[in-house]
């Protein structure tokens, strides 16, 4: 039996703001932008629009086109760093009662913009590990709500969004989720950090703060070149495969220079990865559940096409799949 990605589906929100009308509000321009990380626009969440509709909207258009109902999911992941809730209640339940798929397990991963990769992974293992049907995996994000918009170095590089991915156990041998690599940095947890109140003791508290994005930008990108490099490396040792078996690489959509950094190491032509951040920037643990959603509706994704995910985010945390399409 093989976990396969039966179906792939997107939500992305209708509110586009390009570099241009963010340079009105932030100290920036579109060249500055463009040249620094190969983003041109993002999306952002409508007011009142939380992460759990987003990836509701992803998930019922991935269960249609997947041609199965909610109640037949056993299992249902979100990936995020940006909850409607931050501890608890899991989004995932609240994304569980608003499509209705009552009764299946129901998680949250915090693994950053690795998150959809590790969600895959467990998802794929639980699936065979219990002998069920289908799982949910949902990568999903609002970002803009953590955003410090007065701090141009992060704030040109997020956006909102949501994607979803039904997995289906099925006897097609040689199909569908081959192998997996995780990892994690923890030494490096505070160089990607949400900023907020701490609590280090039982009966004081500090004033609640709205909790943003601190970033330190080298450390960060220079992590994100030498994932990519490592995990690359240690997928074509632990599977045998040859990068021209690959008909696409799909890395987290963070920054241009550092998939170009890393293509540049393997001579990797730039045309074998998919890169949509131009449009909708970095969307987290939403952005390759994205671009792999795109590739479907565009028709560039053939059945039995392998590919090769890669994320990298905070925590650290990095992580690679294999997946024969």
């Amino acid at each position: 039996m093989s976990v396969v990605i039966r179906s792939i589906a997107s939500y992305i929100p209708e509110i586009r703001i390009d570099n241009n009308e963010l340079a009105a509000k932030v100290d920036t321009t579109d060249e500055w932008i463009r040249s620094h990380t190969g983003i041109g626009a993002r999306h952002i969440a409508p007011d009142g629009i939380l992460t759990s509709d987003m990836a509701a909207q992803a998930a019922k258009s991935a269960l249609e086109k997947a041609k199965i109902s909610a109640r037949e999911i056993d299992i249902l992941i979100v990936a995020t760093a940006t909850p409607d809730y931050f501890g608890f209640p899991g989004t995932s339940c609240i994304v569980q009662d608003k499509i209705e798929a009552y009764g299946c397990t129901a998680f949250d991963v915090v693994a950053g913009c690795t998150g959809f990769i590790y969600a895959l992974d467990i998802a794929s293992a639980m699936l065979e590990a219990r002998h069920a049907r289908n799982a949910l995996v949902i990568g999903a994000e609002s970002l803009s709500r953590i955003v410090d918009w007065n701090d141009r170095s992060t704030a040109v590089l997020f956006g909102d969004g949501a994607g979803a991915a039904v997995l289906s156990r099925i006897d097609e041998p040689g199909r569908g989720c081959l192998s997996f690599i995780l990892g994690a940095e923890g030494s490096g947890a505070k160089d990607l950090y949400l900023v907020q109140a701490d609590r280090p003791n039982a009966f004081s508290r500090e004033a609640p703060q709205t909790p943003v994005i601190y970033m330190n930008g080298k450390k960060v990108y220079d992590f994100a070149v030498k994932s990519i490099t490592v995990l690359i490396e240690r997928i074509m040792h632990a599977t045998a495969y040859r990068l021209d078996d690959f008909a696409w690489i799909v890395p987290h959509q963070a920054n241009a220079r550092i998939v170009q950094a890393a293509g540049k190491r393997f001579k990797i032509p730039e045309e074998k990865f998919y890169l949509n951040m131009e449009e909708y920037a970095n969307t987290s643990a939403a952005s390759i559940p994205l671009a792999l959603a795109e590739m479907d509706s565009k028709g560039v994704l053939k059945k039995n096409d392998l590919i090769m995910l890669l994320g990298f985010g905070a925590g650290l945390t990095y992580g690679a799949a294999v997946i024969r399409w």
